[in-house]
């Protein structure tokens, strides 16, 4: 069932894309359909895009990282490829429970790279290791935030 609900969601984003492309805008229906499939989540995704909260961290060997700044104003790091969040709700609500395909600061990223919203920055490979390697329960922060 994963798979197939994985699927849905790539094709959702793939309209999501050519709507923005065709009408600058998103339509009722498809809006409708990315709730059948996120629900609660896809609202908060959205307002993140709206916040513009989404950062595109790209290496100069093209890896791409996402940090997304919560509603807490705390920054998780997201990578799109791998579908991982370092928020507690991605590790409880997705990993654990198994109740949703993904956590809202996820969503956003797939949405915000669909709809070419994301701020972008270039980074260096050992500040991507960095991020990748940063462990937040060693520190009063809970994840490492890029300031450049």
């Amino acid at each position: 069932m994963a798979f197939s609900l994985r699927y849905v969601a790539d094709q959702l984003f793939s309209e999501v894309r050519f709507a923005k492309e065709q009408h600058g805008h998103l339509t009722d229906e498809l809006l409708s359909a990315l709730h059948c499939v996120f629900h609660q989540p896809l609202l908060h995704a959205l307002d993140l895009v709206d916040q513009r909260n989404i950062t595109r961290l790209t290496t100069p060997s093209g890896r791409v990282l996402h940090q997304v700044t919560g509603s807490s104003n705390q920054v998780y790091n997201c990578l799109i490829s791998g579908d991982f969040c370092t928020c507690p709700s991605y590790t409880f609500t997705v990993l654990v429970k198994m109740e949703s395909l993904m956590c809202k600061h996820l969503l956003a990223v797939h949405l915000a790279e669909a709809l070419r919203e994301s701020k972008k920055q270039d980074i260096s490979d050992e500040d991507f290791v960095a991020y990748m390697c940063y462990d937040s329960s060693a520190d009063d922060k809970n994840t490492k935030e890029l300031h450049v």
